[in-house]
């Protein structure tokens, strides 16, 4: 194809026509067409050569040049596309390095080929703006419901038609077993919006916690206008849900308001949903409360919260045990999910029974490492004494108000314990050595043999190994895997160590070694401390 007169205006109308079919700028399409008679005139010209075309956006004329850069002598490579300042004298008046000297050369007649790979570039170039138009329309509408057509399914994947462009509805983002036919109309929720490479931009879902939210927001005017807030969601998509919401009008009911006359709120949600039954759950600050709330219908007889551990014992009536598990484990999952905590359920009984055996555990404890005998030592634990640092080193006081314990009795029993306990440490710090534990660490302050000890066996064994750790790898942690929380233990964790201490330590160490500037720390601190204030004052002016 020979670029002349009678196809010059034909170049800017097809640049057009493509630019209004897939709507995106027309000035891309022209710059594609540039680019693909570039790449033609190199092939005629020499691919070493730096041609460039450029089409004029009125007349549509192409005018091919062929441009040479000024370089220094000692960085001369390409000969056909740079010239050293003498060579270029020829050409220019005054040449200095970076100058370009800009001749046209003829144009050159497309052969099929050549005429090919012009089409491929602009059909890429088409394919880029596309997916770049896609992207800006849609960024700002991650996290929002959008409504589109079903074009086609692919291995289980739902292709969607949203418009401006395609999305994709993956097979693990559909809810149970729904399949669709071309053209169905579908509501999905926009989980995330990237760039790639190639294939859709747009990620949907209905299996994510937000499509439900967002669904509560549409049908209930009191969400939307944020007098009533969720606050939590859980799902077992197409199953059951459970939503957390509160009210921050004091006249209104959240559960009521998102139920709806005669359950037409919810109702309307359900249906979307495939059938999906969602608990409705008043969301309360105060844990325990809030998590008797999210095991509904099943009834709780008593709760007690470890929150440094983020774990919560329920206690329930026996035959209220299966009614708080649910199907398959289902209830107290959803109800784990939503409150953030590690649920164990256990019935009367069997709470009776454990905390039978933890008595029976503490007492063989003090009977055998205080020589007592089995009355005294069950004293002891009905006082509420657990371990022997806390007979070794309570006030005396304590001990006293024990039946039948003088002031004698309570020093041969805190002696007594001492002993134990020095004999404890020197064995662990013993065995702690034999494992190869080092000075640095064993000098270390806040670290007892027994720490040392466990720190060894988990191959911790100088202060560079203890100063690499990170926080949760001492005072353990939980971490969540395709939804389940899986526990995470520390080296450290038997021993009480919260995540807080365990940073503290961490950074001095790495501190004594030199790793960290102290000064900084400081600073960083001083930082918090001013941001804190500052919220602070807020507070109080609110």
């Amino acid at each position: 194809m020979a670029i002349t007169s009678a196809n010059q205006l034909e170049l800017l109308q097809t640049a057009e026509a493509v630019a209004r079919e897939k709507m995106i700028d027309p000035g891309l399409v022209v710059e594609a067409m540039e680019e693909s008679l570039a790449r033609a005139a190199k092939s005629r010209y020499g691919a070493e050569m730096d041609i460039r075309v450029d089409i004029d956006r009125k007349t549509g004329k192409a005018t091919f040049t062929r441009v040479r850069t000024v370089v220094e002598d000692d960085e001369l490579e390409n000969y056909q596309a740079e010239f050293t300042v003498d060579q270029a004298k020829q050409y220019m008046a005054d040449p200095k390095v970076g100058d370009t000297y800009v001749e046209e050369v003829p144009p050159v007649e497309m052969g099929r080929i050549a005429a090919q790979s012009a089409k491929q570039v602009i059909l890429q170039k088409v394919r880029e703006a596309e997916r770049d138009r896609q992207y800006e329309e849609f960024k700002d509408r991650a996290g929002t419901i959008i409504n589109g057509l079903v074009k086609r399914e692919e291995y289980g994947n739902v292709i969607v038609d949203v418009g401006a462009g395609e999305a994709i509805l993956r097979r693990n983002e559909k809810i149970g077993r729904e399949s669709y036919r071309p053209n169905d109309r579908i509501r999905v929720y926009i989980k995330d919006v990237r760039r790639e490479q190639r294939g859709p931009q747009i990620f949907l879902s209905r299996t994510a916690p937000e499509f439900m939210a967002e669904l509560f927001k549409m049908e209930v005017p009191e969400i939307y206008d944020g007098i009533i807030e969720i606050k939590a969601v859980a799902r077992d998509p197409g199953s059951r849900a459970k939503i957390a919401v509160i009210s921050h009008d004091g006249s209104i009911d959240p559960v009521g308001a998102c139920v709806g006359m005669r359950g037409s709120r919810v109702q309307a949600v359900v249906n979307e949903l495939q059938g999906e039954k969602i608990d409705i759950i008043p969301w309360n600050e105060d844990q325990p409360t809030f998590l008797v709330n999210a095991l509904q219908p099943a009834e709780v007889s008593k709760v007690v919260l470890d929150e440094e551990a983020g774990k919560i014992e329920v206690v329930v009536p026996e035959e209220q045990l299966s009614l708080a598990i649910g199907r398959r484990g289902q209830n107290v999952r959803l109800a784990s999910q939503l409150t953030g905590l590690d649920i164990d359920i256990m019935t009367e009984e069997q709470e009776s029974q454990r905390r039978q055996a933890e008595f029976e555990l503490r007492t063989k404890l003090f009977m055998d490492n205080l020589d007592l005998d089995e009355f005294f030592a069950q004293l002891l634990v009905s006082e509420g004494f657990t371990n022997l640092e806390e007979v070794a080193y309570v006030e005396v006081d304590e001990l006293l108000v024990i039946d039948g314990v003088d002031e004698d009795t309570a020093g041969e029993l805190q002696a007594r314990a001492r002993d134990v306990l020095e004999a404890q440490n020197k064995a662990a710090l013993d065995n702690a050595r034999a494992l190869g534990v080092e000075d640095s660490l064993v000098e270390f302050e806040g670290l007892t043999p027994q720490m040392l000890e466990a720190l060894a066996k988990d191959d911790v064994k100088t202060l560079e190994d203890f100063a690499t750790c990170a926080d949760w790898e001492l005072a353990g942690g939980w971490t969540t895997v395709n939804g389940e929380r899986v526990k995470d233990d520390g080296a450290l964790e038997p021993f009480e160590v919260s995540l807080e201490d365990a940073q503290a330590m961490i950074m001095t160490a790495r501190v004594m070694l030199g790793w960290v500037d102290p000064t900084e720390l400081e600073a960083d601190a001083d930082e918090d401390d001013v941001e804190t204030d500052g919220e602070n004052a807020e507070e109080a002016e609110a």
